[in-house]
């Protein structure tokens, strides 16, 4: 085996809330064999040697700790595990992903390191790890190293597996405001909100936009015929079914005249400004290979626009420009076209990339040919030829339009009956009224791109995700359903099972997913072990289910994460503080308090944690809590109970073998414990905590002293 190697021993894909970080990360453990001992020069030549190959490791994106011990350390001749994490986050950074977490942690084997990246994607970030211990080791030995194949890999990936920019601009408002956002797809289609609160939204798409709306608005003439009748301004024209047809319309309408498909997208295939006989029949051939159908209407003079209406209200605008080419009496167009148009680092495939490449297409050819010229063309020096009049809606214009044209974009949207909609308009000046200058709405389309708006090539980006969010959920709603988690060594399963009936009395349509399977309402899903990540999702997907119990072990935690990013109660039962965790290498009681108190920090600052009183470590997680706190115990007199209450503060504990729920000086009787069946007639002490967890969450989810005693003494566990 070489020795001068990066050994993977255990890749964990951590896909929710951990012991490291709220996100999802790839946990990967590493020996570095012999590297621990590299020789201080073969160290400092490969800090040279990424430091020529990755600039960028000199602004790191970690946030944990002091980003520069790594690179210091082995600048100065000393080799850190911590450099694989470093060079993973700095390759991801490179192929255009946001900076996120980093963390290197030791274990209890010499070279053996548990090294945590940000996972955006699993397979996104496995790639850049293996290329980033390949791109260590050909430092190390002095080998060449295909650094631009693999962030061209890594982009590709990224764009492959990633969200998009127009949906991740969404999840990203959403988060803002602790509202929770699921994928259901490798495409766009997103879940936010848990439970019965949910909507759906697919890129500009919401649940609410109407399968019948976007099939209209896919269908231009049927669009302009409906805008029209209710007086909006729309160009004029006819569909054509031949070139000869497409001459005899443009001669009916009047030229100049527009060719298009009737149901394109994205400016495919789209010619303006046309005026003789041969443009329109050579456009019209054109056209026809982008769409069902071809239009012929009359060509309005101005500038495209493009408006995004999002719930009846204008929230962005852009406008284009033409894209012109300035001549060096040497080049030809189609070369100053690569240089001066493609060589613009905003223009590119890409999808989040303001102006698209520009292609030697028919389009442009025609454009070139009513100016008599063509790509082999070599215009004088300084000469301004133009390339493309359509395609670069991407000037923000926002604080422009006039009341009076955002008024009637909003009316057009509402016609053809979408609740978020891009607006097609071509005006001389944005600023002033439609009527004033001739001009119209030509297109309006349903699930809009926004990232004309997020990156314009010029002007102000818009937060168009925070509007879309702020309509699908007006402020104050934040989509949704109690989630009440459950974390401990004991006790887990019939803590839930006693929640799952208190709130079943309380009139909620609740879910559980436990050790003894996967329940909703009086349903079972599904049998066997299902306290797992997978089974808390289900749970959360679910549209029936008005609050969610999910129980989470230790070893979820520490392999899946939780199910949910943030919760309305967190419970912790109790910690068998000598339970067997050495596969995990979580070996002494500073790493299980990590690991716990994970359901302590998703804890919403307007919950409630519910927490074992009678072991003084357990108690000590209440620090971690951002929400309130509820203790429970079987001692009455418990100093730290005694002090809690004082404070004002909640308690449930055993007082004469009376059940009490307290809150400062008052306290509720509830029923004597031996009356609950679960507790033995009162001998069982570990069911005694669970009732005390359970009447704690369910009070601390608004249920009555009154329903929370009627349901635990009928409660008879199967």
């Amino acid at each position: 085996m070489n020795t001068q190697d990066i050994v993977i021993q255990r890749i964990i894909p951590v896909r929710g809330p951990n012991m490291w970080t709220y996100r999802p990360v790839l946990e990967v453990w590493v020996d570095i064999q012999t590297l621990a001992q590299l020789p201080h020069a073969l160290t400092t030549r490969c800090y040279a040697r990424l430091m020529q190959c990755l600039p960028i490791l000199r602004q790191s994106t970690r946030i944990t700790e002091n980003p520069a011990d790594c690179m210091f350390e082995l600048e100065k001749g000393v080799f850190q595990a911590a450099l694989l994490e470093h060079v993973t986050t700095a390759l991801q950074g490179m192929a255009g992903l946001p900076a996120g977490f980093g963390h290197t942690h030791s274990t209890s084997s010499p070279n053996v390191f548990k090294v945590i990246v940000r996972a955006w994607h699993e397979d996104v970030t496995m790639f850049a790890l293996l290329a980033a211990r390949d791109l260590i080791l050909a430092a190390i030995s002095d080998q060449p190293y295909n650094l631009h194949s693999t962030i061209e890999t890594l982009n590709k990936l990224r764009l492959q597996f990633c969200l998009g920019p127009s949906t991740a601009c969404i999840v990203d408002a959403a988060d803002d405001r602790d509202i929770p956002a699921i994928r259901l797809s490798e495409g766009n289609l997103l879940q936010l909100g848990y439970g019965v609160n949910q909507r759906r939204i697919w890129t500009a798409e919401t649940d609410n936009t109407s399968a019948i709306a976007e099939t209209i608005s896919r269908d231009k003439e049927l669009t302009k015929s409906l805008l029209e009748a209710c007086g909006v301004p729309v160009p004029h024209g006819r569909e054509v079914t031949h070139p000869a047809d497409a001459w005899e319309a443009a001669q009916e309408i009047g030229l100049p005249v527009v060719v298009k498909p009737t149901d394109g997208n994205h400016q495919r295939g789209v010619f303006i400004n046309l005026s003789t006989q041969n443009e329109v029949e050579t456009a019209f051939t054109e056209a026809d290979r982008e769409g069902s159908g071809v239009l012929v209407e009359n060509f309005i003079r101005g500038v495209e626009h493009r408006l995004l209406i999002v719930g009846g209200k204008l929230v962005a605008a852009a406008r284009g420009e033409n894209a012109t080419v300035t001549g060096d009496g040497v080049h030809a167009i189609a070369a100053l076209i690569h240089a001066q148009l493609n060589g613009d680092p905003k223009r590119g495939h890409e999808d989040d990339l303001p102006l698209n490449h520009v292609k030697l297409s028919p389009a442009v050819e025609l454009e070139l040919a009513r100016q008599g010229l063509s790509f082999n063309s070599v215009p004088a020096l300084g000469q301004v030829v133009t390339i493309q009049r359509i395609g670069n809606v991407a000037y923000d214009c926002t604080e422009l339009v006039h009341p009076e044209v955002a008024a009637i974009a909003s009316v057009a949207a509402r016609i053809v009956g979408l609740d978020i909609a891009g607006i097609d308009l071509v005006a001389e000046d944005i600023s002033k009224p439609l009527h004033t200058q001739g001009a119209a709405i030509v297109e309006v389309n349903a699930g809009p791109g926004l990232l004309m708006h997020l990156k314009p090539a010029g002007g102000q980006p818009r937060q168009v995700g925070r509007d879309i969010v702020d309509y699908t959920f007006p402020p104050g709603d934040m989509a949704r359903v109690p989630v009440i988690g459950i974390a401990g060594t004991r006790g887990k399963t019939m803590t839930g099972k006693l929640l799952f009936r208190l709130l079943g009395l309380h009139g909620l349509r609740t879910g559980l997913a436990s050790s003894d399977g996967l329940f909703v309402d009086r349903r079972q899903l599904r049998r066997g072990d299902c306290a797992t990540w997978a089974d808390g999702r289900r749970v959360l997907l679910n549209r029936e289910v008005q609050a969610a119990i999910i129980e989470n072990g230790c070893t979820q935690i520490l392999t899946e994460g939780l199910a949910y990013e943030r919760c309305e109660v967190g419970i912790i039962t109790n910690i068998d503080w000598t339970e067997d965790l050495s596969n995990h290498d979580v070996l002494d009681e500073q790493e299980r308090i990590m690991v716990y108190r994970t359901q302590m920090d998703v804890i919403l600052p307007g919950g409630m944690a519910v927490l074992n009183a009678d072991d003084e470590r357990v108690l000590d997680l209440a620090r971690f809590c951002d929400g309130q706190i509820t203790l429970f115990s079987k001692q009455a007199k418990l100093p730290a109970l005694t002090e809690h209450l004082q404070a004002g503060g909640r308690a449930v504990f055993i007082d004469h073998n009376q059940l009490i729920m307290a809150q400062g000086a008052q306290r509720i009787n509830l029923c004597d414990v031996a009356s609950i069946p679960v507790t033995g007639q009162a001998t069982n002490i570990l069911q005694i905590y669970n009732v005390m967890a359970a009447a704690a969450s369910a009070w601390a989810l608004g249920l009555t002293p009154d329903l929370i005693e009627a349901g635990l003494v009928s409660f008879v566990s199967d």
